[in-house]
């Protein structure tokens, strides 16, 4: 294992503070954690340093990190890794120090602890030394024929854990997808619900491996055994490769139904003959004949949206590569949470995803689904509560990207998909201003107010019409500009009540009356009137 590897590690999530590309090509020949300010007596050559950064202060002088540096120069350290839990983030004292040493430096953030970088490090060199050329094996030959046969036969997740930890003593282990979803468990293994098993996929309890497939960092796959487990690490690491057989034979099933749902999607709103293959395909992708159907619409948010992130490492992991740009796939996990009679995925060029839903009717069983016994698919309302909860746990798979969701009102037949879409499509980009807060989700039924409704109109269009309205009252830079808008503001948002709006200015009554006139005169709107009101109202909205 290298120290540019660390970087390829979705779940650490460590970034580059600096170093070259022979430094980060060093090969890792163990971990050390520390927090001495002389730790040479302790390191070996090739190890990694981990350090909580307790030992400095910002009022020490250079020298104390001079000392530090120098020591893991001297040691033959491969890389510092330096938490940023006590400090909120690496000193530039401590940068300096390291690239006039030359010493990899990387951050860790407050999240991920030391025991995961450790486990990560050690798991990975078995895994390395598993599958050099060996006629020795860590699963028995029995058990290792059996996991064949039963992944020639098409046996099921489940099945294959069972088998793989019953000579182990069939602890409770389970195979987690990235954002918390349970793919499979043992039969020992009690229900997890997703939060908590994404929890523990970011925490220090117990053993998690990544299985090594075409997983994204949505939805990759994890083998985690939540408790103590007496078994050689290669022995893990043996049953994750048979997962991972697995799992690039699942792909491969699906591949068709994946096809059929980007045809899906390049048919809604196609005009002409194409139009009347939809039903079709709806069969194909495993969707009802029969609506209702929702659309779903995924994107990640406008550049201007955006949080400011420090700048990371670009990463050269195939994963990385299959998430761009980044949206299908976390849509179809976050859909695969959720109850429903079937969905259906794709994407267009630009990134944005388009995924249709199979639901029910209130109070109704879904007409065209053939429901498993005791099975009850969610209404509309009852989808979008679903997508919401789960919505946070496939976005913490890649917190650099924010991802908005909107969700378009039910539909009854195919002939309604391209509306559904184009209402998907409005509530999506309304999400990041008009969605509740914190939330990332937005259903075009939540639209419900003019505030809302204006929020997904494209912001280019937003000021042509503010400015068409107010261009009289613009710039604002002219100080009787400035009072005439502030004025309209308040007198608008009290309900044009000139006492009100009098009172919140700290101004005379007729002082009000005289600006209101102002505004008439120069916007040519009455504010007597309903109609004129809304169009100011919205020009402000607006700007």
């Amino acid at each position: 294992m290298h120290v540019h590897h660390l970087l390829q590690l979705d779940d650490l999530d460590l970034g580059l503070v600096w170093g070259d590309e022979s430094l980060l090509g060093q090969e890792i020949s163990g971990v050390t954690a520390t927090d001495l300010e002389d730790p040479t007596r302790f390191l070996q050559p090739g190890e990694i340093v981990l350090s909580g950064l307790v030992w400095w202060t910002p009022d020490d002088g250079p020298a104390r990190t001079e000392r530090f540096v120098s020591a893991l120069r001297a040691g033959g350290a491969a890389a510092l890794l330096a938490g940023e839990e006590t400090h909120g983030a690496v000193p530039e004292e401590l940068v300096d120090a390291c690239r006039a040493h030359r010493i990899a430096l990387l951050s860790v953030p407050s999240r991920t602890t030391f025991r995961a970088i450790t486990e990560a490090v050690y798991l990975r060199q078995w895994g390395d030394l598993s599958r050099r050329p060996s006629h020795l094996y860590a699963l028995p030959e029995n058990v290792r024929a059996e996991l064949g046969r039963l992944s020639e036969r098409g046996a099921s997740a489940a099945e294959l854990l069972d088998r793989a930890f019953a000579h182990l003593g069939s602890p409770p282990c389970y195979l987690l997808t990235s954002s918390g979803r349970t793919v499979a468990r043992t039969a020992s293994a009690p229900p997890l619900p997703a939060r908590r098993a994404a929890e523990s996929l970011r925490g220090a309890h117990g053993t998690t491996l990544r299985v090594d497939a075409d997983g994204t960092s949505f939805d990759a796959w994890h083998l985690h055994v939540p408790g103590a487990v007496e078994a050689p690490p290669r022995a893990l690491h043996e049953i994750a490769e048979v997962v991972a057989r697995y799992r690039s034979h699942h792909d491969r099933r699906e591949s068709a139904r994946r096809r059929a749902g980007q045809e899906l999607v390049d048919l809604i709103g196609a005009f002409g003959p194409e139009a009347n293959d939809v039903e079709g395909v709806l069969r194909s992708c495993g969707l009802p004949d029969e609506g209702p159907y929702v659309v779903v619409v995924a994107a990640p948010a406008a550049i201007d949206e955006r949080p400011e992130r420090p700048e990371r490492p670009e990463r050269s992991d195939r994963s990385e590569h299959r998430d761009r740009p980044g949206c299908r796939d976390a849509l179809a996990e976050a859909l695969s949470h959720v109850r429903t009679a079937g969905f259906a995925v794709g994407e267009r060029s630009d990134g944005e995803a388009i995924a249709v839903v199979g639901i029910r009717a209130e109070g109704e069983p879904h007409p065209g689904a053939a429901l498993p016994t005791g099975a009850v698919f969610p209404t509309g309302e009852e989808f979008q509560a679903e997508l919401r909860q789960v919505w946070p746990l496939v976005q913490a798979c890649r917190p650099d990207t924010a991802l908005y969701a909107g969700v378009s009102g039910p539909v009854a037949t195919a002939a309604g998909l391209a509306a559904a879409v184009t209402q998907a499509r409005y509530a999506r980009a309304a999400a990041p201003a008009a969605a509740p807060r914190g939330a990332r989700v937005l259903a075009v039924g939540d639209l419900a107010n003019l505030e809302a409704l204006l929020a997904g109109v494209p912001g280019d269009v937003k000021e042509v019409f503010s400015h068409r309205v107010l261009r009289a009252l613009l710039p604002v830079e002219r100080a009787s500009n400035a009072v005439l808008l502030e004025t309209l503001e308040a007198f608008l948002a009290h309900d044009g009540s000139w006492a009100r709006t009098a009172k919140v200015l700290h101004l005379h009554v007729n002082t009000v009356h005289y600006r209101i006139a102002r505004v008439e005169v120069l916007t040519g709107r009455d504010l007597s009137r309903l109609d004129h009101r809304l169009d100011l109202r919205a020009a402000l909205l607006c700007r």
